[in-house]
């Protein structure tokens, strides 16, 4: 047997096919996006509301409508629910979000119109049983209580109350108190109030037929109800105070945060941010990376991360270490974003950025999963397929001194929120 001695050529990612959508109306007008990819005989339906906590009028409203919908139509039981996805070999997933409530069905195309049924069912005539009702609010106020013991969840959850406000659907934290308050009837107000045709968006990905859309149209085109998208308007009241710390008896560890609000996906800067993220704290080869995991050993792992909502967004810095790595690890943090202030990255750091970037995206692309994935994102914050090649351009042709302009304008000690729970 012969083995490779030498590592294959490295070569330059060149061209990036991407898989666009073929645009459908539904006969009620709901956005139908098709994307017709793979071999296999799979499809992958989402359906996008606009009833995420952004629309609630209730904390924690849209979480457990969302969890509830599974649990009972008026039709059939949590168990005959879950028989019949079982059956046919299915997966269905229904979240929310801060923005959105998004419903997911996965299957064999062979059984896609008998789960699809399924699933308009459940959008349709959800009864939230009251049992089911009180069986998930128990477990999800223990989950919290669970919670509240860890200094990584906690601070997280205090950054985003220091930025966007403690009654903002951005900023408010879960608690057993909104649980409490919750009953059946706000359930049903929010969903008969935003699962209509007017505040949803659909995708199907796979391999798709014109029967594949004649059946959604039957179904979502015909028989859901109509009705017209609201708008909601919500300010942030960012706290003045911009560092908090605080003890968590019996912790071994100190989580520490430090972010600040930042720009969308659609603000000029946005691309360009996203590779210096990277270069910073954004992948196992980042600066944050190399110099406190590997060099000083503080942390086990630290990284940077931008969040981007339809209606705000921040960059935060995260890690857990022991308390008596706390300070140095900010301290070296600090020295990080002054570096990239100052000092112009090599050559071969942003050349190792750039084509992991670009591999990432060439994942994103392979398969109609990863497929679906990818335009789930460009459909929900209304996006069209020049953002990804903006963003590709932005990747190859990016430079030193765009870069360091880039940490100069946003990497302002004096804007960034800091917490620490020991």
């Amino acid at each position: 047997m012969n083995f490779r001695k030498t590592a294959p050529p490295l070569r330059e990612i060149q061209n990036i096919k991407w898989h666009k959508n073929k645009a459908h109306t539904l006969h009620n007008g709901i956005p139908l996006y098709e994307v017709n990819i793979g071999t296999q005989d799979i499809l992958k339906f989402d359906i996008l509301l606009n009833a995420g906590r952004w629309q609630e009028s209730k904390q924690l409203v849209s979480r457990t409508t969302a969890r509830l919908m599974r649990e009972g139509t008026t039709n059939r039981s949590s168990a005959e629910i879950a028989e019949t996805i079982d059956f046919y070999g299915g997966t269905l997933r229904i979240g929310s979000s801060l923005d959105m409530t998004s419903v997911s069905l996965f299957c064999l195309s062979k059984h896609f119109d008998r789960l699809l049924e399924l699933t308009h069912e459940i959008l349709t005539s959800p009864s939230f049983p009251e049992k089911e009702l009180n069986n998930f609010m128990q477990n999800a106020k223990q989950q919290l209580r669970l919670e509240s013991t860890k200094s990584d969840v906690l601070a997280y959850r205090k950054i985003t109350e220091m930025m966007f406000g403690s009654h903002h659907p951005y900023g408010y934290n879960s608690s057993v108190e909104a649980y409490n308050e919750l009953t059946r009837a706000d359930l049903f107000e929010h969903f008969n109030t935003h699962f209509h045709s007017g505040n949803c968006k659909i995708m199907i990905s796979g391999k798709t037929t014109e029967k594949t859309i004649e059946k959604i149209d039957s179904l979502f085109g015909h028989r859901f109800k109509e009705g017209t998208r609201r708008s909601f308007e919500h300010q942030p009241t960012p706290e003045p105070n911009k560092s908090y710390e605080a003890a968590l008896p019996d912790s071994v560890q100190s989580a520490i945060r430090i972010g600040f609000p930042f720009v969308g996906r659609k603000h000029p800067d946005y691309h360009s941010f996203y590779v210096l993220n990277t270069l910073f704290g954004g992948y196992f080869g980042s600066r944050l990376m190399t110099n406190i995991r590997e060099d000083k050993g503080y942390t086990y792992g630290i990284y940077s991360t931008i969040d981007s909502m339809l209606n705000g967004s921040y960059f935060y810095i995260a890690t857990e270490t022991s308390h008596k790595f706390a300070g140095p690890t900010e301290q070296e943090i600090l020295k990080e974003i002054r570096s990239f202030k100052s000092t112009p990255v090599s050559n071969e750091e942003l050349s190792r950025c750039r084509n992991y970037l670009l591999g990432n995206i060439l994942s994103s692309l392979d398969g109609p999963i990863n497929v679906a994935g990818l335009n789930k994102m460009l459909i929900l914050e209304n996006l069209d397929f020049g953002y990804m090649e903006r963003l590709v351009q932005k990747i190859k042709t990016i430079d030193q001194k765009e870069l360091m302009a880039l940490a100069n304008k946003y990497f302002d000690e004096d804007t960034f929120y800091r917490v620490v729970i020991n």
